[in-house]
């Protein structure tokens, strides 16, 4: 899926930083130790996607619990990790 030219990149990212936020506030009440489950629409995991890795988003711009982040599971799975948990973002299942 491409980045919608229709909505502009700082758009695209700030949608993509009110993505993680919600994830990164949900992830404690579905933590089980260290990791966490969240999932997030196909069009939203998509949008979050973009912003990490195809628009070169600022670090800056990323809510500061992050630390670092990547894809598993066939690029399919978006990973978190944070000072207190492993996320998982997974799409919903169709």
């Amino acid at each position: 899926m491409a980045v919608d030219p229709d909505i502009p990149i700082n758009k695209h990212i700030k949608q993509a930083v009110n993505h993680l936020e919600k994830v990164l506030n949900y992830a404690p009440m579905v933590a089980e130790g260290r990791d966490a489950t969240v999932h997030l629409t196909t069009q939203d995991w998509h949008v979050v996607a973009d912003a990490l890795f195809k628009l070169d988003t600022p670090e800056e711009a990323l809510p500061e619990q992050i630390e670092d982040y990547g894809l598993a599971d066939r690029n399919e799975v978006i990973v978190l990790t944070t000072p207190d948990y492993d996320i998982r973002v997974e799409m919903v299942a169709a």
